[in-house]
């Protein structure tokens, strides 16, 4: 049995009244957090309904499904943010197409990035990937090591990425309470990165999704990453190579 479309609308007034109502309980200012859409293997329609319901910042993980919605959906008051795991040979897709790259966590992407960047006379906004709770399974710098990764990110000097934070993606299947320790954590960082490296460059918190972004709004988040409580279950691609 076919099962009846998501009510996309109505999903995202939901959604925004959720990160309204989280955000001041944590006396933060709703406006400061910056909602993204995921719409990774979602149908143009559902995209459409979204950007109908005043929804105009999409996140995409893998480059092929992105770049066929990008020619699609050629709306410049649309706002386009990389969040999945990149192949460095696929970075020449991502300045000119994408404003936002959340998972940042090698410095031969970020060369790689530069310099399409550069070629292209565009800027793109980073965060760093962090992987938080050391999980295996995910991408990501562990903590320990992001000072130093930032510490050779600003001396390669790559004008054309502009650094405005880090990023995590919460564990599987984790407790609330554990998901919180991993987002308090990540604020914990983001601030002494802040301190060592200048304020400017680490203004934003992209984490949260659509079972825990409340809580990521409680210790910090700017951005949170919302597809499921937005478009529904998303369709189980083929496996691709992002």
């Amino acid at each position: 049995m076919t099962s009846a479309p998501p009510d996309i609308q109505a999903n995202l007034e939901r959604v925004r009244g959720q990160i309204r109502a989280a955000a001041m309980a944590a006396g933060r200012r709703p406006e400061s957090i910056r909602l993204v859409a995921v719409s990774k293997y979602m149908p143009e329609t559902y995209l459409r309904q979204a950007m109908q319901a005043g929804q105009h910042i999409f996140g995409e993980n893998t480059v092929q499904d992105a770049m066929t919605k990008l020619q699609l959906l050629q709306d410049p008051g649309n706002e386009w943010h990389f969040i999945g795991h990149l192949q460095t040979n696929k970075a020449k897709h991502i300045p000119g197409n994408f404003a936002w790259f959340h998972t940042l966590d090698s410095l031969k992407l970020a060369a790689r990035l530069d310099r399409h960047c550069r070629a292209r006379q565009t800027e793109l906004n980073v965060l760093v990937q962090v992987n938080i709770s050391n999980d295996p399974d995910k991408h990501g710098l562990p903590a320990e090591r992001v000072f130093g990764f930032i510490e050779e990110l600003l001396a390669a000097r790559h004008t054309g990425l502009a650094l405005r934070g880090l990023m995590t993606i919460g564990q599987r299947g984790a407790a609330d309470t554990e998901r919180q320790r991993e987002f308090a954590a990540l604020r914990e960082l983001s601030e002494a990165c802040a301190t060592r490296f200048g304020r400017s460059r680490f203004l934003e918190l992209s984490m949260g999704m659509s079972s825990d972004f409340e809580l990521a709004i409680r210790e910090g988040a700017s951005i949170v990453r919302v597809g499921s409580a937005i478009f529904g279950p998303r369709p189980l691609p083929t496996p691709r190579p992002a």
